[in-house]
C-alpha cells in the first residue's frame, strides 16, 4: 500500500472522506445529532481541522483515497486559535441546549489529553465507506506508526468509536482512561502507545 502526504490541494478530497467516515461515529454523531444537517456540519468541522494540521506535514492518505489520518506532532496545537474559535462558532449554531454539552465534551477532550510527555496525537483516522473492511485504515495507521517509531516517539489517540479499541490495541495502544459525554453516553477512550 502506498501512502502519500496530504497537501492543501488534497484537503477537500480528504475532508469529504472524513465526512463519510465519521457520519455514523458514536461521538461525532452525538455532537451533531441532526442527520439532515450533519454532513455539512462535519464538512466544516473536518475542513478546519485539516486547515490546522496539513501544514505540519503529518496528514497522510492511502494513494487510492481509501483512508486518511491526521497526526499532530509534538508541541503543536490541534487547532490554531482562529480555527478553535471557528469550532465554537460552528457548535453555537446547533439548536437548543445541546451547545453547552458539545462544548463541555470538547473541554473533556482537552482535559483528558496527556501533557506531561511529548507525543504524536492521532487526531483523525477515517476510512471511506466504499473501502471499509479491506484493512486500509489499519495499514495506514501501521505505516504512520513505523515513521513515529523511527523518531522514538510515543503516540496518543482518543477513540470516539469504542468498537475500534481492539484494532488500536493490536497496534500497541493501551487504554489509559476514558470519559463520557454529558449524560453519560457516548464514552471516549484514551489510548497511549510507547515507541517500538
Amino acid at each position: 500500500m502506498k501512502v502519500k502526504r496530504v497537501t492543501e490541494s488534497d484537503a477537500d478530497r480528504v475532508t469529504e472522506l472524513l465526512v463519510l467516515a465519521f457520519f455514523q461515529d458514536p461521538t461525532w454523531g452525538w455532537a451533531f445529532p441532526d442527520e439532515a444537517a450533519r454532513a455539512e456540519q462535519h464538512r466544516r468541522l473536518w475542513a478546519l481541522c485539516l486547515r490546522s494540521s496539513v501544514p505540519y506535514g503529518w496528514v497522510t492518505m492511502t494513494e487510492d483515497g481509501g483512508a486518511a489520518a491526521s497526526w499532530i506532532p509534538p508541541g503543536k496545537p490541534e487547532l490554531t486559535d482562529e480555527d478553535d474559535a471557528e469550532f465554537e462558532a460552528l457548535v453555537r449554531e446547533l439548536p437548543g441546549s445541546h451547545v453547552d454539552d458539545v462544548l463541555t465534551l470538547k473541554e473533556s477532550f482537552d482535559a483528558n489529553h496527556p501533557m506531561d510527555q511529548e507525543h504524536f496525537y492521532l487526531s483523525l483516522l477515517g476510512t471511506h465507506p466504499d473501502h471499509r473492511g479491506q484493512g486500509k485504515g489499519m495499514a495506514l495507521l501501521a505505516a504512520n506508526l513505523e515513521e513515529i517509531d523511527e523518531l522514538g516517539m510515543p503516540a496518543f489517540l482518543h477513540s470516539t468509536n469504542r468498537g475500534n479499541d481492539h484494532r488500536y490495541e493490536r497496534h500497541g495502544f493501551e487504554l489509559i482512561g476514558e470519559f463520557a459525554a454529558p449524560g453519560g453516553e457516548p464514552t471516549v477512550g484514551c489510548m497511549w502507545r510507547e515507541p517500538r
